[in-house]
């Protein structure tokens, strides 16, 4: 085995500001030896609100991974808070593939009994809640506060979305009694740091969090089960813009 590994963050939307955030935060935890290849699709939304946007993110991640074993990389990150298509990845995949949500609320439990979630849109706080009783996490959660800004206004250089984060997760910290937060986009994935250093508590970056339990499902040489669901989607012709998916 290379002792190389190489990690695809895909981020889901087709902003590659975004998309340099996010794998400078990818980069600035990965172990020596780790790879990051940040990717985003060419086609898609700009950002990811809502379900029509997971819907369409979601074969733009397909694709993505698709390229990815092209190129041999040894797992993947799906970086929005959302997971779009997290299990049909997984399905299309040979190596690991990790949602940030997932990694942000799994390291979470682990550092505290109960964390907050700050995330950008009232609307999205609802599908977080949904992956919270998916991923067995519900009665770990204590709270849920939105910054009523659109994910990409965290982008726009005003820093007026970085402010109002920062006011969620003092607010979280104070009303809810959480000893962890977990931000709930992947364009917030810097600010994580000098957030636990202002708010003395874990404040978790799902991108950085996803990064090294892929690392971790690598060195231990845990791949994606192929016996049931998870096993490559069963062969068929498909058609139109599909037809190379598989």
């Amino acid at each position: 085995m290379s002792s190389v590994v190489r990690i695809q963050v895909i981020n889901p939307n087709t902003s590659r500001t975004m998309t340099e955030t996010i794998g400078s935060a990818a980069r600035n935890v990965a172990a020596v030896g780790t790879e990051i290849l940040a990717v985003c699709p060419t086609q898609g939304v700009p950002s990811i609100e809502g379900h029509c946007d997971e819907a369409i993110a979601a074969l733009g991640v397909l694709e993505q991974i698709k390229a990815g074993r092209a190129q041999g990389v040894s797992g993947h990150v799906i970086a929005c808070f959302g997971d779009p298509g997290l299990l049909a990845a997984r399905e299309l995949a040979a190596g690991p593939v990790v949602g940030i949500a997932e990694a942000a609320m799994h390291l979470a439990t682990l550092v505290a009994t109960r964390f907050s979630i700050v995330t950008t849109l009232p609307r999205t706080l609802i599908i977080a809640r949904h992956l919270l009783h998916q991923y067995g996490f519900a009665a770990h959660c204590a709270g849920m506060h939105a910054i009523d800004l659109p994910v990409l206004a965290l982008e726009d250089g005003s820093g007026l979305a970085q402010e109002q984060v920062r006011q969620r997760c003092l607010q979280a910290k104070c009303e809810d009694g959480s000893g962890a937060i977990v931000l709930g986009c992947g364009g917030m994935a810097d600010l994580a740091a000098d957030l636990t250093r202002e708010l003395q508590i874990p404040v978790i970056d799902g991108v950085s969090a996803a990064v090294k339990l892929v690392e971790s499902l690598v060195a231990l040489r845990l791949n994606t089960s192929k016996h049931g669901d998870l096993d490559y989607p069963i062969s068929k012709t498909l058609s139109g813009p599909f037809a190379d998916l598989y």
